[in-house]
């Protein structure tokens, strides 16, 4: 069973009668902010993703492996030791 054209033109004039036209009005204008929102978020996301990630710099000085490093490490007083 489907709608035939007078029973849409029915159902339109029902609705028209229990809301009103300003009120059918506003309701089908945030309807379209809302697409609009929708849209420039979605085109925002994609300018987002085309944009190359930042790099991130190493330290600024000759880094030397862990394995190195750990050798020519002092060992740490402590402040107990201090007193």
């Amino acid at each position: 069973m489907s709608l035939g054209p007078w029973q849409l033109i029915i159902i339109a004039l029902v609705i028209l009668v229990l809301f009103g036209r300003g009120r059918i009005s506003e309701m089908m204008g945030d309807f379209g902010k809302g697409i609009k929102s929708f849209k420039q978020g979605m085109n925002e996301e994609d300018g987002q993703a085309a944009k190359p990630a930042p790099r991130i710099e190493g330290p600024g000085h000759e880094a030397k492996p862990a394995s190195d490093a750990a050798s020519e490490a002092k060992p740490a007083e402590t402040r107990d030791n201090a007193k």
